[in-house]
């Protein structure tokens, strides 16, 4: 849906959808599908092909949010907008942000003032490719959060590390409600302190419980991997405190390290990406069972330091492990 949306933005722009999905396998009616899944890949390469159209200084990003509403992001939206507070819709949202087009892995954290913020990472892309996601990420969070709280909802402060081309300034009010600070340390949107814990209009518990175990079951599905993928996925999980390298995992497998590495990136993931990916699904789980402290499940991953845990969660999750733990009790 979120590459479908860029698609149809580009091609109203005047673009062909050959030019529109230039570097991709796809096509429009792929897209249209809603059985299928793109990885980020295709996306970066249609943001790329739209970014490139569009020219230094536009403002397409900021256009593309606009168009990212709730109702887009299926269950996640419904978790968000039954979620009993804004507090809480952020941390809902972030906890499962990998069910999200979001390429600038957002987290909370409170500011300087004691105000909740969200900071936006800068993409590793070419600088249009990364101003264009950065637009777009941040213009979607001010769209959802309208559709919350309704059309006069405002951030207190929005600000971008980039800087804005000449004539551009207005348009960045136009979309934020407030014109935000530009050539900041940080991309960041903070939060009025009077609606942070506000009750939603649509704020139901149950609603939101439901949604939120969806949302986990089909993290769940995504996470289930087969083919070689799976059996690494398998020796990492049997040796949790002791990860084993590429090279053993290798020796395991009776392969080469070379062979592995190649096969993995025919299934689109590394040993890396699923050491990662197997912490970060049993870091949730142990953290909602309620069982261990965080100090434990750090020493039962194979950390060392729980600061080096906490770190790694916050990458995994958008919020800290309090704060999750925090979520899941509301």
């Amino acid at each position: 849906m979120g590459t479908l949306i860029l698609a149809r933005l580009g091609m109203e722009r005047g673009l062909s959808e050959e030019a529109v999905l230039a570097g991709t396998t796809v096509t429009l009616a792929d897209l249209e599908n809603p059985d299928i899944e793109v990885a980020a890949e295709t996306e970066t390469a249609v943001i790329r092909n739209l970014a490139g159209a569009a020219g230094a200084g536009a403002t397409w990003g900021l256009d593309a949010g606009c168009r990212f509403h709730v109702t887009t992001f299926g269950i996640w939206g419904f978790a968000l907008v039954s979620a009993p507070t804004v507090r809480a819709a952020v941390e809902i949202g972030l906890r499962w942000i990998d069910l999200t087009y979001a390429l600038t892995a957002p987290f909370a954290d409170v500011d300087e003032h004691g105000d909740l913020r969200m900071t936006f990472r800068t993409p590793p892309e070419t600088d249009e490719v990364a101003r264009f996601v950065l637009q777009r990420d941040m213009a979607a969070v001010q769209t959802i959060l309208q559709e919350v709280l309704g059309r006069d909802a405002r951030f207190l402060r929005v600000t971008f590390n980039q800087v804005p081309e000449p004539g551009t300034v207005d348009r960045f009010t136009e979309v934020f409600g407030v014109t935000p600070e530009f050539g900041a340390p940080a991309n960041t949107v903070v939060f009025a302190p009077d609606i942070v814990d506000t009750r939603l209009p649509q704020a139901d518990e149950h609603t939101t419980a439901l949604a939120q175990a969806q949302c986990r079951a089909m993290l769940d599905r995504r996470h289930t991997r087969p083919g070689l993928a799976g059996q690494v996925r398998d020796l990492v999980v049997a040796r949790l405190r002791d990860v084993p390298t590429a090279t053993e995992i290798a020796s395991a497998l009776n392969v080469s390290e070379r062979t592995l590495r190649r096969r993995l990136a025919d299934e689109d993931t590394s040993v890396r990406k699923l050491v990662d990916e197997v912490r970060a699904t049993l870091a949730a789980e142990f953290l909602s069972s309620g069982s261990l402290t965080i100090a434990e499940i750090a020493e039962r991953l194979g950390y060392v330091e729980v600061s080096s845990f906490s770190q790694a969660f916050r990458r995994w999750h958008g919020v800290s492990a309090r704060q999750y733990v925090a979520a899941a009790a509301t």
